[in-house]
Parts: structure tokens; C-alpha cells; sequence
């Protein structure tokens, strides 16, 4: 039973990226809630008075077409059954789903506020459009997100014109 709520914990952070406003983008297709959900990492561990389960170590979460990597990824989970709490990648955190990438050092999903929160150097691709910042918030409900510039630097975006090029998926 802890196996699968852990799973069913990263198939909620998962599921909710593949909503629309990832990257500011056209609605895909959600992730079905019955594909499988395969980590790999180095290490899991597990601290049931924390409520947390803790992968490390060249971590990859993947399901359907989106795929997580960072260097550590944390389920905080609540008392409630299949309640999460919140789901931190920590460590050269790389989203991707199809031409949409998001980079940041840190991103934070949020269950009581409806948010991800990118930070530490966060920027969001998708094919050759880029929107960075200090922070990128996607107000998952809302289907909405805001860039803050922060007092070491501006927003800064770079859109492409439809049919100028835009189709390829290059991040960096």
C-alpha cells in the first residue's frame, strides 16, 4: 500500500504538468491516470513521521509523454489517505512534454494552493519561445501563470511569430 501511494503521489505532480499553462501553450491531451508511472533514481527513501518519500540520486519520473528529471525528488504526503501534500524537484530540475521544456533548480507542487512554483534560474521552453525569470508560477485551477523578475533582473521572453519557426524543439 505505501509502494502505491507513493507512485500515485508522483502521478498527481505528473498529471497536473501536463495540464494546459505549462509553458503557456495550447491544451494537450491529459495524462491517462491508468498508464504506469516508472521512477528510476539511485535511492528511495522513506520517513513515515515526516510523511515524506525522498528519491536521489539522477532521478526520473516519467508517465505517458511528460518525464521529470532532477537530482532529488520529495513526496510530503498528509494524514489523509492518498492526500498529497506537495512534491519538490530539487537539483537541475528538466520537465519535459513533447517541445515544452521547463528548467528552474528548484520546482515546488503545491496541492493546497493549486500551484508549481519554477525557481533558481527558471525558464520555459517551448520549441524556440523562451519566457524566463525569477520566478514561473502555473496556478494549475486557474489554468494561468505569472513571471516576476525580482531584483536581479527583468522578465524576459522571446516569442516567435506563429509559422516562424516555432515547431522546432530545441531547448537548451
Amino acid at each position: 500500500m505505501k509502494r502505491y501511494r507513493i507512485f500515485l503521489m508522483i502521478a498527481v505532480l505528473m498529471s497536473l504538468l501536463c495540464r494546459p499553462g505549462f509553458a503557456a501553450s495550447p491544451a494537450q491531451p491529459p495524462v491517462r491516470d491508468d498508464q504506469p508511472i516508472q521512477v528510476k533514481a539511485d535511492e528511495l527513501s522513506t520517513d513515515n513521521a515526516r510523511k515524506t518519500a525522498t528519491f536521489t540520486g539522477n532521478v526520473t519520473a516519467r508517465q505517458g509523454d511528460i518525464t521529470i528529471y532532477s537530482d532529488r525528488l520529495i513526496v510530503h504526503y498528509g494524514s489523509k489517505e492518498r492526500e498529497v501534500t506537495k512534491v519538490e524537484a530539487l537539483g537541475k530540475v528538466r520537465i519535459v512534454q513533447g517541445n515544452r521544456i521547463g528548467q528552474s533548480g528548484r520546482a515546488l507542487y503545491d496541492n493546497r494552493s493549486g500551484t508549481i512554483l519554477l525557481e533558481d534560474n527558471p525558464r520555459v521552453y517551448q520549441g524556440e519561445d523562451m519566457v524566463a525569470g525569477k520566478t514561473i508560477t502555473f496556478y494549475v485551477n486557474e489554468q494561468k501563470s505569472v513571471v516576476t523578475g525580482g531584483s536581479e533582473g527583468r522578465v524576459q521572453a522571446v516569442i516567435h511569430p506563429k509559422g516562424t519557426g516555432n515547431n522546432v524543439g530545441t531547448g537548451p
